[in-house]
Order: structure tokens, then C-alpha cells, then sequence
């Protein structure tokens, strides 16, 4: 039983290799592409609209009240980068059930390259609403001995961000691989009706952090900013 589609080798040609968390995750994008391109095609803007598109608002409805609930601000700035790591991490998830398929989610680089794009939007945010200055200060207050936690606090979020979705996934897959030796007609099939909504409450969980992460660095800029307002000489 392969605990992560890292070790399932497809082709290798010198240092190129490739194996089935590279290619599963170049198909999710490619599903992805193709059905936003499909399902936003023939939009309307008429009081008239097709179910298919009654349905894609009311999925962009729901995200957007999700994240505005949890960052308390706008939440349309937010939504092509946490809406986009929902329907990518929910995709790989839910396509685990086709046979064959092998979820690049299982793997820890994934993972970590998700988790990476967390810890890149969570300053990204931050520097677009104080500028980069503003922004780096945090990382000094109250006083300059912070630093190194304030860095270390970041790595670990990210870290855990990481290994929390890797773990979860991998889990799941380990669990329906020992009911499917032991019991091969029954535990399998519940297996994978609890697996498909596991994947999407992990595909939640892992968006609504990312927002609550880059929330938090929004809060904590805000603050900043507003005691300097009001007592210039402690900055």
C-alpha cells in the first residue's frame, strides 16, 4: 500500500521525472480550467437565469459569506485566492473516488506548496493595505527581541497548515486500504461516502485558516496603525 502518490514513479528520463502527484495535479487544474470555462460560458446578466448559473452564485454566495464572516471585512479581495484553494483542495479530494486516481493532496510537497502560497499571501495582504515598511515593523513590536518568535510563529503555521491536510488525506486512504483487505464488500463503500465528505470538510478547514491567517495579519497591521495615530513616539 503506497502511503503517498510521491513513490508511484510514471516516467523518468534523466533528472525528469515524473511520477503521480505531478500528474494528478496537472489534471485537477486541467478539469478545473475547462469546467470554469464551461460553466461560466453564456453567463447572464438578465433577470432570467439558467440553473447552472443559479447554482455557480449560490457557490460564490456561500464562500463569500464564509470568508467575510471570518475576516470581517470585504470579502471579495479574498475570494479568487482562498475560493481557488477550496475548489482545488475539495477537487483532489473528491476525484479520490474515481479508481485510479490518487489525490495529490496525499502528498506532503503538495501540502507544503499550498501551505507555501498561504505564507506568501498572508504578508502579500499585509503589505497592500500598510506598505512594505509599515509591514515590516510588525515583526519588531513591542520590541526588537520578538523577531525571531514572530518569524518561528510563521514557519510553524505554516508547517502545521501543511502537515494537517497531508495527514488527514493520508489517513483516510490508509484507513479504506485495511477495510478493503478485510472486509472488501461493505467497509469500502462507506468508507468512500465518509471519505468524499471528509474531503470537503478538510477542503473548508484549510481555506477558512488560510483566511483566518491573513485576517490576523490584517488585524494586527490595522492596530499598529492606529497606535501610531494616536502615540507617534512608541513606534
Amino acid at each position: 500500500m503506497q502511503l503517498s502518490p510521491d513513490s508511484s514513479i510514471l516516467f523518468q528520463f534523466g533528472f525528469l521525472t515524473i511520477n503521480a502527484t505531478i500528474l494528478f495535479t496537472w489534471l485537477v487544474m486541467g478539469l478545473l480550467v475547462l469546467g470554469s470555462w464551461l460553466v461560466t460560458r453564456n453567463l447572464s446578466t438578465g433577470p432570467v437565469l439558467s440553473r447552472r448559473q443559479n447554482f455557480l452564485e449560490s457557490i460564490i454566495s456561500f464562500i463569500l459569506g464564509q470568508v467575510g464572516d471570518v475576516t470581517r471585512q470585504k470579502p471579495e479581495r479574498f475570494l479568487p485566492f482562498l475560493g481557488t484553494i477550496f475548489i482545488f483542495v475539495a477537487a483532489s479530494n473528491l476525484l479520490s473516488v474515481v479508481p485510479g486516481f490518487q489525490a495529490p493532496t496525499g502528498s506532503l510537497s503538495t501540502t507544503t506548496a499550498l501551505a507555501l502560497c498561504v505564507l506568501i499571501a498572508v504578508p502579500a495582504y499585509g503589505i497592500a493595505d500598510s506598505g512594505l515598511g509599515e509591514y515590516l515593523k510588525n515583526y519588531i513590536r513591542p520590541t526588537p527581541m520578538m523577531l525571531p518568535f514572530n518569524i518561528t510563529g510563521e514557519i510553524s503555521r505554516t508547517l502545521a497548515l501543511a502537515v494537517r491536510l497531508f495527514g488527514n488525506v493520508m489517513s483516510g486512504s490508509m484507513i479504506g486500504g485495511i477495510l478493503l483487505a478485510i472486509a472488501p464488500l461493505i467497509f469500502p463503500v462507506i468508507m468512500q461516502l465518509l471519505g468524499l465528505l471528509t474531503g470537503l470538510v478538510q477542503a473548508y478547514i484549510f481555506a477558512i485558516l488560510a483566511g483566518v491567517y491573513i485576517a490576523a495579519g490584517l488585524k494586527i497591521h490595522e492596530e499598529s496603525i492606529q497606535q501610531h495615530t494616536r502615540d507617534p513616539a512608541s513606534i
